[in-house]
């Protein structure tokens, strides 16, 4: 695993290579297929294994939906069984990582992964210690929960932990309630589960829902400090996007300035003015990689979902649509003056050129394409419809979507096409 230096809280731009390119030719549309190209997309990644696929293209949102198989299949063509096959046998997990939220890792990632989230993990406790909770009953709740776990010698689910805990869970009453906090339990899983000594196992195997079982893991932690931790993630997420804004890298790491300032630094990114004005933080080998870059002259089309690395990482779906585009709206709302899609984008190297949903009543993709079918996007349409038919049966954002809930922009979309 690499380990990058220690920095320094100053940021000092590094000197553009001569092969840099002119930022007049770094149009949307170029970045758009660079970005699309980066992210392995463009059929680069085919064949690849989850855990490389996740190394190389970004860890995939989870949140109980079906982006992590969809982020497989569009870029290996990985299918649900293999991807699940992978969770089982520990070579990719869902873990809470960067602003605490759950993405799915590859294996060499789990203990940095883990480290980079640690600070969310801590944050529920100062919540239950203004609620006179204190620390030493957090860890006595910590060490009877591993007790349990290596009794029962298989996972249990937050209800059986309950039960076999009883009275050393407690309960937080209504103002917990209202603060997020009902009990004490999710506080220690949580804490647990960032050091790496218990983690989460899907109920049923699969990534697509949100109910665990929890067990002993005993993962070793990594021999970096928290500096060089936050300047490897720098270091990722730059290559996973191909250049990206301090303040898009901001989101997605939770880094304070000082932090995200440092990691640059230690990262030895460049900053590279763009035809829009923008200035993207890049990696030295993919200035030079940009400078020779061509956008593929062919369609290269791919459904993704909303929280795909291509759209989330940055968060900068408007960029993603063409001019021409920008004032689409869907019931009522202007699509690109949303910081999330809210339908999942139909793209073509790089742009989004419509959005869809599943419906599962029917067992097809409802669609709307800004500028019709060519036989490229119909035959992308079709096998991605059948691939969610015949190996997930629905495709849900989230662990709450449900086939209820997206009627009304089934409805939009149908009505929109």
């Amino acid at each position: 695993m690499t380990t990058l230096p220690t920095s320094t809280a100053v940021l000092i731009p590094q000197a553009v290579s001569q092969d840099a390119p002119d930022p007049k030719a770094l149009t949307p549309e170029l970045l758009r297929a660079w970005a699309w190209h980066k992210q392995g997309l463009d059929g680069t990644l085919q064949g690849a294994d989850a855990a490389d696929v996740f190394s190389r293209a970004g860890w995939a949102r989870s949140v109980g939906g079906a982006n992590p198989y969809l982020t497989l299949f569009a870029r290996a063509g990985t299918s649900r069984a293999q991807a699940d096959a992978d969770v089982l046998s520990l070579k990719i997990h869902e873990l809470p990582t960067a602003r605490g939220c759950t993405y799915v890792l590859g294996q060499d990632d789990f203990a940095w992964g883990l480290q980079i989230g640690r600070d969310a993990a801590v944050a529920p406790f100062r919540v239950l210690a203004r609620m006179g909770v204190e620390r030493g009953e957090i860890t006595l709740l910590e060490e009877e929960i591993l007790h349990a776990l290596a009794e029962a010698g298989n996972p249990l689910d937050p209800k059986q932990l309950k039960d076999l805990l009883g009275d050393s869970i407690r309960n937080l009453g209504e103002e917990g309630k209202k603060k997020g906090a009902a009990t004490t339990l999710p506080t220690a899983l949580g804490l647990l589960q960032a050091d790496g000594r218990i983690r989460r196992v899907p109920a049923n195997g699969r990534l697509d829902q949100q109910r665990y079982a929890y067990t002993l893991w005993g993962l070793p932690p990594t021999a970096m400090d928290d500096d060089a931790a936050r300047s490897l993630l720098l270091q990722r997420y730059l290559g996973w996007t191909g250049g990206a804004t301090v303040k898009q890298s901001q989101w997605f790491t939770g880094f304070t300035l000082a932090h995200t300032r440092a990691a640059l630094a230690a990262t030895g990114a460049v900053e590279v003015p763009t035809a829009n004005g923008e200035v993207l933080w890049m990696m030295p080998d993919d200035v030079g990689r940009l400078a020779l870059f061509e956008a593929p002259a062919e369609e290269q089309i791919q459904l993704l979902a909303g929280t795909d690395s291509l759209v989330l990482l940055r968060r900068n779906s408007g960029d993603l649509f063409a001019e021409q585009d920008k004032g689409k709206q869907v019931l009522g709302d202007t699509l690109a003056l949303q910081a999330d899609l809210p339908d999942h984008p139909i793209f073509d190297r790089g742009r989004i050129i419509g959005l869809w949903q599943y419906d599962p009543g029917k067992s097809r993709i409802a669609y709307w394409l800004f500028d019709g079918a060519t036989p490229a996007v119909s035959r992308r349409i079709t096998e991605v419809e059948g691939w969610i038919r015949d190996e997930l049966g629905d495709f849900r954002s989230f662990s709450l979507d449900s086939p209820a809930s997206r009627q009304d922009r089934i409805a939009a979309l149908d009505a929109a096409g």
